[in-house]
């Protein structure tokens, strides 16, 4: 990992901009993770940082990683707290328009063929992503998200069944795309009692084209 990916770092936090494709827990398959790379994000420290919430693998964009137990501990209080800020931008397969609150519970189904997905769920968790349309080309749409929860494929579920526009590229609730799926964890801002905020912002990726 280059240290052109490092977004921010001081003593307690480091946040990278983590490429597409690569997960962050390991696979079962032992291909490269977010593991692989961790001695090299020590940065004089001698023990390695965690990763503090998580990314989808073919998500890209910040993620804050803990330089030590009592840090990681602090900033998983202010995710589950709801304190944390986090923008995404993503490239919608459809036209959207204005901007609003999607607020829809979310649950977990499996199937011998399809595997895991999270479905909409009245019983589920309670998810909530802030939206705006950025601008519409063609078929497909920029647009910012803002969730307050934090969920597994909140933002994936809620563009395509909350907005009836999934994310292009997206194999599970849309369809795969040549250019990978076009979600990217755009900027965070994490609240430090007695410090400044921890703050970063993760430029678009190649992949995202003319959109950048």
């Amino acid at each position: 990992m280059h240290g052109d990916r490092v977004l921010f770092l001081d003593g307690e936090a480091l946040v990278i901009d983590k490429p597409a494709g690569l997960p962050v827990d390991p696979p079962r398959d032992g291909s490269i993770s977010l593991e692989n790379h961790l001695d090299s994000l020590r940065f004089g420290f001698r023990r390695w940082p965690s990763a503090v919430h998580r990314l989808d693998r073919d998500t890209s964009g910040c993620l804050l990683l803990a330089r030590n137990p009592k840090a990681q501990a602090r900033f998983q209080q202010a995710f589950e707290g709801g304190l944390v800020e986090k923008r995404y931008l993503a490239v919608l397969d459809g036209v959207v328009e204005g901007e609003g609150e999607i607020a829809l519970a979310l649950g977990k189904t499996s199937t011998a063929e399809a595997g895991w997905r999270i479905v909409p769920d009245p019983q589920g968790k309670q998810a909530r992503t802030a939206w705006r349309a950025v601008e519409s080309r063609g078929e497909r749409t920029l647009v910012e998200f803002r969730p307050a929860t934090g969920r597994t494929h909140q933002i994936r579920v809620h563009a395509a069944s909350g907005l009836g526009a999934p994310v292009v590229g997206d194999p599970v609730y849309g369809r795969a795309a040549k250019e990978g799926m076009m979600l990217h964890a755009a900027e965070l801002v994490v609240p430090r009692a007695g410090k400044d905020p921890i703050r970063a912002e993760a430029p678009l990726p190649e992949r995202f084209g003319d959109w950048r």
